[in-house]
């Protein structure tokens, strides 16, 4: 048996070059622990890669694959209470899933306390563990890995035996001192490539490494996510701008340094001091965010999925809504302002920089809800919420520092500039609908938190539809607000953006009817989940389509009508699988080619379903691992692995009719353009060579 691990071992590193693109991001060791008054403690510990998670065992249904740790013996055991988790925990709500998912990162351990029923003589401990790792991008398909321990009862603890069949290396735990012994067997290089050849599972005409054409696009990290809260602070500041709070000072502001000043050039370069603090005091705005990140790590991931947060988020922005419209201003006491203004007596740069203060504080009534609104999207928007912060601020303050330097070096533009008016409040008001709307998000964020599912995706919409009809009606003059003048003429810009209401309006409204793809996809960051509906059905399908989850199927299928086969390596617990569906595969450009053009095998790699008994097998991983294949997911998952040397999800692949790689396969979610590069391409070079 010795023999025979050595010989799988050389075949390991000489497919070594084959499995290089295999991920295995997971290791396991397996411990025994023996404890007082005759119990033992089977380990399995995680250790994940950076990046990677693997899912809690507590996860609700439907979203994703939780983990799943169990224990046996021939010779029989008494488990004593449930699994224990122990490791870096994240608890997150899953808009795809539309649920709340725990998952660990970094090393997670999966505890089991037992007995045995025989203290006379050795036993083994069989450990079956089922688990599923993730990033940000794709998901491996599910594995089930067995290890096999013997435990000696503690009459003959001093002779632990190592058999012919396992690796065992003895030390003291480090979670339990006082234990006698322990026993660890670490997880291999993954063997699944070797033995589904074994298993008929490789397919001779398959040869991803050389397509029948070389084109095709490598789905991209997303790194453009600072750059965006950059560009919404930078517009936010320019909205900010046009507030009855801070159009007005921007006269008078600069004019102050090009005037009150005999040295014109000293004036304009006090003017671009003045907008670099501005500038400055923004982005210091962000700094308490950084110390209270870095003092407590993943304090903003755990507020952010909060019930009680989001409601008052929710509650905040209607406050803002309501100082928007008028009934009342929010600023700060009048006493740091008034300290703010005495030390701008101070002059030079020490001056200019209260001067710049002050700015900032008295003009809070206006700025505050927008700064809340930043503060409202990047708290809900990433894992790096400081950072977010830091630019989005940046950008609010970095377009006032603009506005001011450049109408220091060209003062005379400041006849250009409308005048102060009745506008300004419009401004705000439309503003406040705005509030109304963005604070919806945060309360359909608390439904779905907490699973309440009563603000659905229909209903949601109907609100905004009733938000949309008010800003409407008020650009129209139908509405009035406290500060609005009461005989003001409608001028032709509150018209034109009146319509562009109702436009918008008309947009909404499509989302309240069934429709076989998903509808309002530019709002699919905001609206609640598509299965969180009235409309849904789960005999719907995807998209209306129902592919075949059998490639050998979907390959007969391709012979008869000749065409292509797009395999679709996808899971039921894959959140990027859903993203690719709602909002790539519904695009109406990208669905007519799924429809026509391919004949769809979505093959799902964590299918519980059993296999006939006839095609259940155990794999022998070497080091006292099994790997079982007994279920359908096992299958597709040996089956893409050896084919297409790729474990994650979602991954693509165009196959023609005579089973061939037709050009690159693709993985993870990508944006439309490139999965349509993707598609065209090989469906393309298909056409022409029939």
């Amino acid at each position: 048996m010795k023999f025979k691990n050595w010989l799988i071992l050389m075949v390991l590193f000489l497919f070594q070059g084959i499995t290089a693109q295999i991920k295995d991001p997971v290791k396991f060791k397996y411990n025994i622990n023996t404890l007082p008054n005759n119990e033992y403690e089977a380990v399995l510990t995680a250790t994940i890669e950076k990046n990677w998670h693997i899912y809690s065992q507590d996860l609700p249904e439907d979203s994703g694959i939780p983990t799943e740790m169990k224990l046996s013996s021939k010779e029989g055991i008494n488990l004593i209470g449930k699994v224990q988790e122990v490791g870096k925990k994240h608890d997150e709500f899953s808009e795809a899933f539309g649920a709340q998912i725990v998952y660990y990162s970094d090393k997670v351990l999966f505890k089991q306390k037992f007995k045995l029923k025989d203290n006379t003589k050795p036993v083994n401990i069989t450990a079956e563990i089922t688990y599923q790792t993730c990033d940000d991008r794709v998901c491996l398909a599910p594995n089930t890995l067995e290890f096999e321990q013997k435990v000696t009862p503690a009459a003959t603890a001093g002779d632990i035996a190592t058999t012919s069949e396992e690796v065992i290396t003895s030390e003291l735990s480090s979670e339990n001192k006082d234990s006698l012994r322990t026993t660890e067997i670490e997880e291999t290089t993954i063997a699944a490539p070797v033995a589904a050849k074994q298993e008929g599972l490789k397919v001779a005409s398959i040869d991803f490494a050389n397509p029948q054409t070389d084109c095709g696009v490598v789905a991209k990290e997303n790194t453009e996510s600072f750059w965006t809260y950059l560009l919404l602070g930078f517009f936010g500041g320019l909205i900010a701008l046009l507030t009855p709070c801070v159009f007005p000072m921007i006269p008078l502001t600069v004019s102050f340094f090009t005037k009150g000043s005999k040295d014109k050039a000293k004036g304009k370069r006090d003017a671009f001091i003045y907008g670099f603090f501005i500038l400055l005091i923004f982005v210091l705005l962000s700094v308490p965010f950084h110390i209270i990140d870095g003092i407590a790590g993943n304090i903003f991931n755990q507020i952010s999925t909060s019930v009680w947060l989001n409601i008052t988020f929710f509650v905040i922005f209607l406050f803002f809504a309501g100082s928007f419209f008028g009934y009342y201003d929010i600023t700060l006491p009048s006493s740091i302002a008034n300290k703010s203004s005495k030390a701008e007596d101070a002059g030079g740069i020490i001056g200019i920089f209260f001067m710049a203060l002050t700015l900032v504080i008295v003009s809070f009534s206006c700025t505050g809800p927008i700064l809340g609104s930043l503060l409202g999207s990047s708290l809900t928007g990433s894992a790096n919420i400081p950072m977010l912060l830091t630019y989005a601020l940046a950008g609010f303050g970095f377009s006032w520092a603009i506005v001011f330097g450049l109408l220091a070096l060209f003062p005379q533009a400041l006849q250009s500039l409308p005048k102060s008016g009745g506008w300004m409040n419009t401004v705000k008001v439309v503003l406040g609908f705005i509030e109304l709307g963005l604070a919806l998000k945060f309360l359909s964020k608390a439904d779905l938190v907490s699973k309440t599912f009563f603000l659905k995706r229909e209903l949601f919409i109907a609100i905004w539809i009733l938000i949309s009809i008010g800003l409407v009606l008020y650009l129209f003059g139908k509405i009035k607000f406290p500060h609005d003048d009461k005989n003001a003429k409608i001028s032709m810009t509150r018209k034109i953006i009146g319509v562009l209401g109702i436009g918008f309006i008309v947009y909404l409204v499509q989302g309240l009817f069934p429709s076989e793809r998903p509808k309002l996809q530019y709002l699919s960051g905001i609206l609640p989940p598509i299965n969180v509906s009235y409309l849904h059905k789960e005999g719907d399908g995807i998209l209306g389509m129902h592919p075949s989850h059998d490639y050998f199927e979907a390959l007969e299928i391709a012979k008869k009508e000749n065409k292509p086969v797009l395999i679709d390596f996808t899971g039921y617990g894959c959140e990027n699988c859903r993203k690719m569906e709602e909002f790539v595969w519904s695009e109406p450009d990208i669905l007519l080619i799924l429809q026509n053009e391919i004949i769809l095998a979505s093959l799902y790699v964590d299918d519980k379903e059993a296999l006939p008994e006839s095609e259940q097998t155990s794999i022998d991983m070497g080091n006292g691992q099994k790997k079982k294949v007994k279920t359908i997911g096992d299958k597709w998952s040996l089956f893409q692995q050896i084919n297409f040397n790729n474990n994650s999800q979602p991954h693509y692949v165009l196959i023609s009719p005579d089973g061939k790689v037709i050009n690159t396969p693709v993985s993870g979610y990508m944006p439309k353009e490139d999965f349509k590069a993707f598609l065209e391409c090989g469906i393309g070079f298909f056409k022409k060579g029939k």
